[in-house]
């Protein structure tokens, strides 16, 4: 049986990445609809080829562009037409592949039309667990995680005959560029040394986030959700060789992981493809005659802090990982655009958290409130300690 599937951000990595697993899997995957922020030039080809039924693009002047290369396909811009592609009711799958806090509305909108999503955007969970996992349950549809991550625990987990089987997950992290690095290099990390990740191929903000560690800040916060498991009992693993995507410790001592190359084609057709998702595919095989040796190692919390302001504003609740969400999007953006160092990204995430101080509300519009505030409050510090 076909699923047809509704892709945002189509010209990510892991939009990319997903239409290979389509192009991988033509009769069990059809595209029905896609969007793109920017990149209209990659968007075009990308309609001609999977021919969706509707496109959400960002301004008025690109959806005429689209329509004009491509007269057979119906499209929308602005918010509104993101949500349309979300919700679209002949789509039986969403992958949120948006970046940033953009995303949670476009989760929304397809839960709540029934539909289920495999979640590549963090911030839906981090900032708004609590209300998506509501949504969710009502509609009774499935979150299906995209991260390697939170994919390898997923799948650890169907060993587990009842939650109170599981005694901890281990998250693991390749550790980023900077694994090695003294705090002392840290103050002279440049924007093209933060983007060399050394496994992965991602966009510009992820590893960013990968660099600062962040990344693995925000996956705690999303497992916390995803597994309904305490932070007490989430701990991060630097394991360099990226082999390992993550395990779970179960109560009688037993530890299972989940092992594979560094290829994120592996999970989004897991997720994509539900019960189908061990299907044939190309993609890269582990060569256990390279695997010469798989190491672990605790987080240097003192030279990445993000994992620690992370589990202390997952533990506050409240408004506190949605300030700390768009904090980090602001700072790393101005980091990217040479206005702050490295090493400002997590201090002014920080200082803009301290300053916070959370509505005992925990509705949409609270959430949206404390995130306009966080990015506002952060450009504020970022304008004063600017380059």
């Amino acid at each position: 049986m076909t699923r047809k599937v509704t892709i945002l951000g189509a010209t990510g990595s892991i939009g990319q990445q997903a239409l290979d697993v389509a192009r991988a899997h033509p009769e069990e995957l059809q595209v029905v609809a896609m969007s793109a922020h920017t990149r209209i030039e990659q968007l075009i080809p990308l309609v001609q080829e999977f021919r969706p039924r509707f496109v959400a693009v960002h301004t008025v002047e690109q959806a005429r562009v689209v329509r004009a290369q491509c007269p057979f396909v119906e499209v929308g811009f602005g918010e509104e037409a993101l949500q349309d592609a979300a919700s679209l009711t002949e789509s039986s799958m969403l992958l949120n592949a948006l970046v940033g806090a953009a995303g949670i509305r476009s989760t929304l909108a397809a839960l709540q039309a029934g539909i289920d999503v495999a979640l590549a955007n963090k911030e839906t969970l981090v900032a708004a667990g609590d209300l998506v996992l509501d949504a969710a349950r009502v509609a009774k549809v499935k979150i299906l995680p995209v991260d390697s991550e939170h994919s390898a625990i997923t799948q650890c987990l169907q060993d587990a005959h009842s939650p109170t089987d599981v005694e901890k997950l281990l998250l693991t992290a390749s550790g980023g560029p900077f694994r090695t690095a003294s705090k002392a290099d840290l103050l002279r990390v440049t924007v093209q040394d933060a983007l060399a990740h050394p496994t992965w191929t991602m966009g510009a903000k992820i590893s960013i986030d990968s660099a600062t560690l962040m990344n693995k800040g925000l996956e705690v916060i999303e497992a916390h959700f995803l597994f309904d498991v305490p932070y007490s009992d989430i701990e991060i693993l630097i394991h360099p060789q990226s082999i390992i995507h993550s395990m779970v410790q179960f109560r009688d001592g037993a530890v299972l992981a989940q092992l594979g190359s560094p290829d994120m084609r592996i999970p989004i057709q897991y997720a994509l493809l539900g019960d189908q998702g061990r299907l044939a595919a190309n993609w890269k095989r582990l060569n256990w005659s390279e695997v010469s040796q798989l190491t672990f190692e605790l987080p240097d919390i003192e030279k990445f802090p993000a994992i620690s302001l992370a589990y202390e504003c997952g533990i506050a609740q409240k408004t506190y990982p949605a300030v700390m969400n768009a904090a980090n999007e602001t700072a790393v953006y101005a980091f990217l655009a040479g206005h702050i160092h490295f090493l400002e990204i997590v201090e002014i995430v920080r200082r803009v958290v301290e300053a916070h101080q959370a509505e005992v509300g925990m509705g949409l519009d609270e959430i949206f409130a404390a995130d306009r505030w966080a990015r506002e409050t952060a450009q504020s510090l970022i304008a004063k300690r600017g380059l």
